[in-house]
C-alpha cells in the first residue's frame, strides 16, 4: 500500500521577500518522512487572500493531508484563518473554545486580551482546535488542511500535536554512498541502476572538494533488503570508489 501523501504551503511576504528564513519545511519534512507520510509539494505564496485560497484548494485535491506555516496571528496582514475558511466554505469568528483558552493565558499573565489578541481566536466552525503547548493561541484542522503558526518554536510544537493523531505508513530509509568522480561519468550507470530498481529513488548531489569532483548518490525506499541490493550493486559498478 502506498504512502498517505502530504503537501505544505508556506504563507508569508517575509518568507518571499528573504527577510526571514523559512526552517519549517526543513523540520516538517523529518518528521513526515519519519512517519511514513510522503511530503511531495511545497509552495510558498505571499499574503494575499485569492492566492492562499487558490492554493490551498489545489494542495487539498491534490495530497491527502495539507500542512499551513505562517499568518494565524494578531495582526491585520494574518489572514490565514479567514482564506482556509473561504476554501472550505465554513464561517469563521471568534469561537468560544478557543477564547477561553487565550483569555485564561493572558489572565494568567497579568496582560491585557485585547482586540488583536481575540483575532487569534478566530476559528472556521468545523475546525478542530490543535494544542498549542507554547504559546497557547491555537492551530485547527479543517478537513485535510493542518493550519500551524510561523514561528519555528510553535510551529514544531502544533506539528507534535497534529502527527499523533495520523496514521502513516513505512518510513523512507536511505543509504549514500561517496563516489569521487564527475557526474559526467556517472550519469549512464545511474541511469541504469534506475532501471533495475524503479521502486527506489536514486539521487546524485555532486560536489567539488579541494579540487576533486564527485557525488554523494543517496538512494532511498522503504524496503532494507531493495537498499541493500542497490548499493551492493552500486558498488560493483564503481569497485574502485569503495
Amino acid at each position: 500500500m502506498a504512502n498517505p501523501t502530504a503537501a505544505m504551503l508556506v504563507i508569508g511576504d517575509e518568507i518571499l521577500s528573504g527577510r526571514t528564513q523559512d526552517t519549517n519545511t526543513h523540520f516538517l519534512a523529518g518528521k513526515l518522512t519519519a512517519i511514513g507520510i510522503d511530503l511531495k509539494e511545497v509552495r510558498v505564496v505571499a499574503d494575499d487572500a485569492d492566492t492562499i485560497v487558490s492554493a490551498v484548494k489545489t494542495l487539498a485535491h491534490s495530497y491527502d493531508h495539507v500542512f499551513t506555516s505562517g499568518g494565524i496571528g494578531p495582526t491585520h496582514d494574518d489572514i490565514t484563518a479567514d482564506c482556509i475558511a473561504t476554501a472550505f466554505d465554513d464561517h469563521i469568528d471568534i469561537r468560544q473554545d478557543a477564547y477561553d483558552l487565550l483569555a485564561a493565558y493572558y489572565a494568567q499573565d497579568g496582560k491585557d486580551f485585547n482586540t488583536a489578541r481575540q483575532r487569534m481566536a478566530r476559528i472556521p466552525d468545523r475546525a478542530l482546535l490543535i494544542d498549542n503547548p507554547v504559546s497557547v493561541a491555537p492551530g485547527f484542522t479543517l478537513e485535510n488542511v493542518h493550519v500551524l503558526a510561523g514561528v519555528p518554536s510553535v510551529f514544531k510544537a502544533m506539528v507534535a500535536s497534529v502527527l499523533a493523531t495520523l496514521t502513516g505508513g513505512a518510513p523512507l530509509l536511505s543509504q549514500t554512498r561517496r563516489i569521487n568522480r564527475g557526474e559526467g561519468d556517472l550519469a549512464g550507470p545511474l541511469a541504469e541502476l534506475a532501471q533495475q530498481f524503479p521502486d527506489l529513488s536514486i539521487g546524485s548531489y555532486p560536489f567539488l572538494h579541494e579540487g576533486v569532483y564527485g557525488a554523494n548518490i543517496v538512494v532511498r525506499g522503504t524496503d532494507v533488503a531493495r537498499l541493500s541490493d542497490a548499493i551492493a550493486k552500486l558498488n560493483q559498478l564503481f569497485p574502485e570508489d569503495t
